[in-house]
């Protein structure tokens, strides 16, 4: 004690330095800071890679999130925004002023609704048949019907609408939460990423990537079926003496490397990464093992159907995920582009696109809901339902045809949230009668960015990381946070 500043002391809070020089002085100590430290009481300086104005910012509604990524752009008015007019306009000519600037530039004849909709739960929310398990949790759901981006182009899209800019090379939300919050185990990532099934989506690893942070903030592929993790265990059996000797050879010419040339991102992430590695091939064989859940869980899932089965084992993991203490789980629902499609590109076809689609994940992300909510979880988890932009109430065909499919639409679609901190059965802002702009309340990506980050106790414009010559943040300079979703 004598060797600590009292004023240090009383206030509750040890940097790095005062931590190692009060712990050395007994094993008892040390002891007690590792307990002090997991409940907050004791604080560390700023290390490499961590946020240096560290959150919570505020006091947090919600302390991990799952991202629900549906690539290729949901049909909002088929979905989530019930449009009555629809029905009387179907199959007649827009009546605009102006030509839409549509993707593809074929702005056919309006199309209602290929999903009746309904109004559900005490709320009475609006949801179409597209989603009838999601329709049942719609007490649940806040639904922001308001939705813009930037672009109508898919790679561009789907950058802004993860890392809230529409060129590559930026952080991903889930790149940014890790940055910032870090991980509650030391034996998962804070960020995981789930792809599907059938494919990545366009652009691979750059869907995850940490950008400028920090290497050690990318996400971690862990797949829902088959081996989780390539390379998780060696090739070849070998015994604890081998493994261990040759992870201290390792460790010893990193840290000469390290001394020779001072911390380099690339190697001390490598490194913590081989550190992380070691402690995961205990913890993700657990994870992953699905069979330890009862029958009633799988099938809650479908993890036994045959289109439910993929998506709910990759639910039904990140459930598990979370319970271990990963911070941020991202599943991606939809591979990449081409033919046939495996994600939600409805061009050709509405009916068969988005009803193979949502056929896929509507019983496993209903599920996910209703077993966060049984287990308490949901009380302080966010949970992201998007997709890059929506899709036009107006057929992709010629002028005076009545197509089968839809366009890209950036000017109005709909996502929703579910969990902590947020009003729910409720639906926020409004596009025009035919489902084509946002009229009420528009919300651009920095503004659902900072209402996620304020529901996790960060503050937008205090996470940031100087990146050549400039403070950056996942908002870059826009952004408020969205109170009238808050609880």
């Amino acid at each position: 004690m004598d060797r600590l500043n009292r004023s240090e002391w009383s206030s509750g809070l040890l940097d790095r330095r005062q931590w190692f020089t009060w712990t050395k002085y007994g094993l008892g100590g040390a002891a007690l800071a590792a307990l002090l430290a997991q409940e907050g009481r004791v604080a560390a300086a700023p290390v490499p890679g961590q946020a240096e104005d560290l959150p919570p910012h505020h006091a947090p509604r919600a302390k991990r999130a799952i991202h629900i990524c549906l690539t290729g752009g949901l049909s909002q008015v088929d979905s989530f925004d019930y449009k009555p007019a629809l029905e009387k306009f179907h199959g007649k000519t827009l009546s605009s002023e102006e030509k839409p600037d549509v993707f593809f530039g074929k702005v056919g004849l309006l199309r209602k609704n290929d999903w009746a909709f309904h109004q559900h739960g005490a709320s009475g929310l609006w949801i179409s048949d597209l989603f009838p398990h999601l329709a049942r949790m719609a007490d649940e759901l806040t639904v922001i019907r308001s939705m813009v981006a930037d672009t109508s182009n898919h790679t561009p899209a789907t950058f802004q609408e993860n890392t809230g800019f529409r060129l590559n090379g930026f952080p991903v939300l889930g790149a940014w939460l890790s940055f910032g919050m870090g991980c509650e185990t030391d034996e998962l990532p804070a960020y995981v990423v789930i792809p599907d099934a059938r494919g990545v989506p366009a652009g691979g690893s750059i869907n995850w990537t940490n950008g400028f942070l920090p290497a050690q903030h990318q996400g971690v592929v862990i797949r829902s079926q088959g081996t989780p993790i390539d390379d998780l265990f060696p090739a070849q059996a070998r015994t604890a003496t081998t493994e261990q000797a040759s992870r201290g050879l390792l460790d010893a010419l990193n840290r000469r490397h390290l001394a020779d040339h001072g911390e380099e991102d690339e190697l001390a992430a490598r490194i913590r990464s081989y550190q992380l590695a070691a402690k995961m091939q205990m913890a993700v064989p657990d994870v992953a093992r699905l069979d330890d859940e009862t029958q009633t869980t799988h099938d809650l899932y479908g993890l036994h159907g045959e289109k439910t089965g993929d998506f709910g084992r990759a639910c039904l993991l990140t459930r598990r995920l979370l319970e271990r203490g990963v911070r941020f789980v991202q599943l991606f629902a939809g591979g990449a582009f081409g033919s046939p499609r495996i994600n939600w590109d409805g061009h050709e076809n509405m009916v068969a696109n988005h009803g193979q689609e949502a056929a896929r994940i509507d019983q496993p992300v209903a599920a996910l809901l209703k077993d966060l909510r049984q287990r308490g979880m949901l009380d302080d988890t966010l949970v992201l339902f998007t997709s890059e932009f929506g899709r036009t109430p107006f057929t992709q065909a010629d002028s005076d045809q009545l197509g089968e499919g839809r366009d890209h639409n950036q000017y109005g679609f709909s996502v929703w949230l579910a969990g902590a901190g947020l009003k729910h059965g409720m639906a926020y802002g409004a596009t025009d009668e035919i489902g084509w702009k946002s009229v009420e309340k528009p919300v651009p990506w920095p503004d659902f960015h900072a209402t996620v980050l304020h529901l996790l106790g960060i503050d937008h414009e205090r996470l940031t990381y100087y990146h050549n010559g400039i403070q950056r943040r996942l908002t870059n300079v826009h952004g408020h946070v969205i109170h009238d979703l808050l609880a």
